[in-house]
């Protein structure tokens, strides 16, 4: 469940009559316990209570009591044995008039009306899985409005089925617009009279909804009527108080959906709540779900916190301008001069959604103005900042609606927050008929149209505010001067993932300047539709969240030249963190925050985690060294024996035996045993599955023919082979008994998993006799040496896959071309080589010390054996000392060093190249 899911079970249990015996099995349902978790509580199977409550381990006591004794109860709760021998989190005591709770870890307390305890549900979270409290319960309203609409949104299309068709979305989307609108400026008094909209529709519309749908076009047109012509529009003197608001907003026709009694029911309740608490930044991504079928079923997980969308717009433009305030002081000049610069700065979203970032930026340059305008002694001086500066495209209707929506209400909420509501008021409305907000494909809409270079006239003309063409390329207001700031969290999208269409987008974009860009993920195309627009912008900078993969494995050569080639650089980086959301137990996404802008020789910020360093240089992989871009080598440039990919079958499972089917055909026919080796890749290697294969050498297929089982697969890889559009296994139809790539050696074999989780401290790693065939989801080094283990099970190895090669969600995806044929290694000495050798059989024999263990258990970063993990440390001592003389004090130094060995190594392997040229030439 996600947050929005969970507050509306907790608001539904809060309406229920109270039952004692029930409440905590309905609490806890509502938290997301499934019914055979609730099935074993009421049974007592898993019920720790000592008090005769409700106790679950490790997660929270609940006891419900006599009236009036929910203080004394809370306390009992606190102080019972079971609680703490339990590990419960939270305690809750209720009489279903009172509602007392605590979070044990962190002392924080609820203390409430029954009723009202649905208004705390932020508090409970950590219950669901949910990490993200703080930020929600900072949000309530937001969760709690998101939640009802969506409630009427789904109602009302019970009744108007066609309302959600293609071609009466956009009808519906700009009602629900003019709900949110109508529902804000009720609470704030936009509309005279607290609440006057909701009790206009409640006494003017009747109890069984007939007429509702009449109330509120009626409502709706008088505030698309200006006051001098409302008596020629017949505006009813119900109405007539309701301003004129302008702005396209309500224009465009007044039809409304029919609304059935429960519909009505539910506008009237979300009227009822307080919507001066609405938070534009955070409500509209979340609203926009209520609007798109297929994130309704994902609803409330569009949160995206502010602490995150600072992470780009600090370092992008708003650090410059605090430091900017920050000198000057109280000087009156400068202050000007600052402010003047700000109502000139353009913020530019091209995949802006519903305008969280650009509702950030606005609010915050607002606060700055603010203070410029108290230090001048103007605090009543009216913005200068344009909600126009704010400018985004979004593919979708309702999100861009949002978006302006969103604005103008950010936009009033800062004006009563710095001038009073007084002003506010006065000159809220009626509202821009400007059009900011393009609404259209990004990749396929010039961005220079949009948002054009400082003092470029250019005009789009819309007939509404809230609905604009596709191929709209003119905007009709333009802001003399000043800076561009691209921004945003556009669509990540691997190549697996993406539709035609988005395909197509690539190929319009990337086609005739890149030779490979198809496994690109879709977000590298904003940032070269970026370099272009900044090519041509010189006084502009960008900075978008990205998917680390760009920054990581066969993307860094696809992409980063491209950019680089415009003569443009990294001006800040975040390294890879987590991006959330709202849903519980949320996989959400890790994610790289980079900055591009013009090459100069200030200095770069490079951020990981709470740290920050200002570096010279930031390259494509996010490291201070520089544009150094690691390419595939078929052969290795370190002097390091070649490594290839394992055995590949291309066989539809009829070479490959699991245990059960080998035993039973070794069980029926013995002769067939001296045809089957074990056959290990990534899974077998890791978790000790057991699998086989039938290998059988070109001299031994009239023998193994004999079997008839053996027989009957060869002839099914046959078929397969020969009907396959695959090149490679039609080659190999006539050669059934062999796979189509088998470069297996006899001797041992150094074997690495191809797939390997993340959170492994080491890649796993490991040596294999030549009665095991490796797989192709394995790399494999013939014949090794054995200090070569020590190598690849370093952390100086892990690094540097970790940082060149692909990752797969929290897996990396080891590459022998990318990743071993490229790492740096200093020149090894035969003594190196010999402590390395007693490194690699220290791991080796702590791990056979541990057998049967796997090595998924043994590499489990918490479970991790002691003695395991210090052969390990040695092995790393005596590696990084071959390095440096001394261990290093972090990866990022690690990677430092890499790099660095990586551009000498290159260089050397160019040079040699050159003469070996020169040399065949002069022959």
């Amino acid at each position: 469940m996600n947050a929005v899911e969970i507050e509306q079970a907790i608001t539904d249990l809060a309406e229920q009559p109270f039952d004692r015996a029930e409440f905590p099995y309905a609490f806890l349902e509502a938290f997301g316990n499934k019914a055979t978790t609730i099935k074993r509580l009421r049974a007592g199977a898993s019920n720790k209570s000592d008090l005769g409550g409700v106790l679950q381990t490790s997660n929270i006591h609940i006891l419900t009591c006599d009236a009036g004794r929910v203080t004394q109860t809370l306390a009992a709760l606190k102080a019972s044995p079971a609680t703490a021998k339990a590990k419960a989190k939270f305690i809750l005591a209720t009489d279903g008039t009172d509602f007392e709770a605590e979070d044990l870890t962190s002392g924080e307390t609820v203390a409430c009306a029954f009723e009202d305890f649905p208004d705390h549900f932020g508090f409970f979270l950590p219950l669901a899985g949910i990490s993200t409290v703080r930020q929600i319960s900072e949000n309530a309203f937001d969760i709690r409005a998101t939640s009802r609409l969506n409630r009427l949104y789904v109602e009302l299309l019970k009744d108007n089925p066609e309302w959600g068709t293609a071609e009466r979305r956009h009808d519906m989307n700009k009602f629900m617009a003019r709900l949110i609108f109508c529902f804000f400026a009720e609470d704030t008094d936009i509309f005279v009279g607290k609440g006057r909209f909701t009790e206009t529709v409640a006494q003017m519309s009747a109890r069984d909804s007939s007429n509702t749908h009449e109330v509120l076009a009626t409502l709706f047109r008088a505030m698309n009527t200006k006051r001098d012509d409302r008596a020629a529009a017949r505006i009813p003197r119900w109405a007539e108080d309701f301003p004129y608001v302008n702005g396209q907003l309500f224009s465009g026709g007044d039809e409304v959906p029919r609304f059935s009694k429960i519909a009505r029911s539910y506008l009237l309740h979300v009227g009822g709540l307080d919507w001066t608490k609405i938070n534009p930044d955070i409500f509209g991504s979340m609203i926009q779900a209520v609007a798109e079928d297929e994130e309704r079923g994902e609803l409330g997980m569009h949160y995206t916190s502010v602490p995150n969308i600072l992470k780009v717009l600090n370092p992008l433009f708003l650090d410059d301008l605090r430091e900017k305030l920050e000198e000057a002081d109280d000087n009156a000049r400068m202050l000007l001069n600052l402010r003047k610069r700000i109502a000139k700065i353009r913020v530019f979203d091209p995949a802006c959604g519903s305008g969280n970032f650009l509702v950030i930026a606005y609010k915050e340059m607002r606060a700055i103005e603010a203070e410029i305008n108290r230090r001048r002694g103007e605090p009543d001086r009216a913005s200068e900042i344009p909600v126009t500066n704010f400018r985004g495209i979004e593919l979708r209707d309702f999100p861009a609606e949002i978006a302006r929506l969103a604005l103008v209400i950010a936009e009033y909420q800062c004006d009563v927050l710095y001038r009073g509501q007084k002003l506010a008021l006065a000159e809220f409305l009626p509202l821009r008929n400007e059009n900011w907000i393009t609404c259209g494909n990004a990749l396929r809409l010039d961005w220079l149209s949009i948002c054009p270079p400082a003092g470029t006239g250019v005009k789009v003309q819309a007939d509404d505010l809230f609905r604009t063409p596709l191929d709209q390329a003119e905007i009709d207001f333009e802001n003399e001067g000043g800076e561009t700031y691209i921004c945003g969290n556009p669509p990540y999208l691997g190549s697996r993932w993406r539709d035609k269409e988005q395909q197509d987008d690539l190929a319009a974009l990337f086609a005739g300047r890149a030779p490979s860009f198809k496994d690109l993920d879709y977000v590298a195309a904003w940032y070269l539709k970026a370099a272009d627009y900044l090519h041509a912008v010189p006084d502009c900078c960008c900075a978008f969240v990205a998917t680390k993969s760009i920054c990581q494995g066969e993307q860094v050569a696809m992409l980063w030249p491209l950019i680089f080639g415009q003569g443009l650089e990294i001006s800040f980086a975040y390294r890879p963190f987590h991006w959330s959301n709202l849903a519980a137990a949320n996989a959400g996404v890790t994610v790289v925050i980079v900055g591009i802008a013009s090459a100069r020789s200030s200095k770069k910020t490079l951020f990981e985690g709470d740290e920050k360093r200002v570096v010279d240089s930031i390259g494509p992989y996010l490291i201070p060294v520089g544009n150094i871009i690691v390419q595939k080598a078929p052969r290795p440039l370190n002097g390091l024996p070649r490594m290839d990919y394992g055995n590949k079958p291309t066989d539809g499972g009829n070479l490959i035996l699991d245990r059960a089917t080998k035993d039973g055909l070794v069980a029926a026919r013995p002769e067939a045993a001296r045809f089957i080796r074990a056959y290990v890749g990534s899974t077998e290697f890791i978790n000790g599955v057991p699998r086989f294969c039938l290998w059988v050498e070109d001299k031994e297929v009239d023998d193994a023919r004999l079997v008839p089982e053996i027989c009957e697969r060869f002839e099914n890889v046959r078929k397969l082979r020969a009907e396959s559009k695959g090149q490679q296994a039609n080659a190999n139809a006539d050669t059934p008994h062999r796979f189509v790539f088998a470069p297996h050696r006899s001797g041992s074999a150094l074997i690495i998993p191809r797939v390997s989780s993340e959170r492994r401290p080491y890649l796993p790693v490991g040596i294999v006799d030549d009665a095991t065939v490796i797989s192709d989801r394995a790399a494999v080094i013939y014949r090794p040496e054995t200090w070569l283990l020590g190598i690849v099970a370093s952390r100086m190895h892990l690094v540097w896959i970790a940082t060149v090669c692909v990752r797969m969600r929290m897996d990396f995806s080891y590459s022998n071309t990318l990743g071993w044929h490229t790492f740096p290694v200093p020149t090894l000495t035969e003594k190196n080589k010999a402590d390395l050798t007693r490194c690699a059989e220290d791991i080796l024999l702590a791990r056979e010390h541990h057998f049967p263990a796997t090595i998924a258990d043994l590499y489990d970063p918490e479970n991790m054996p002691a003695d395991l993990r210090a052969a390990h440390e040695r092995n790393d001592e005596v590696l990084e000392r071959i390095y440096i003389g001394r261990r290093f004090k972090n990866d990022t130094e690690r990677l430092e060093k890499l790099f660095d060995l990586y551009t000498k190594m290159t260089a050397s392997a160019a040079l040699a190249k050159g003469k070996k040229r020169k040399a065949g030439a002069n022959a």
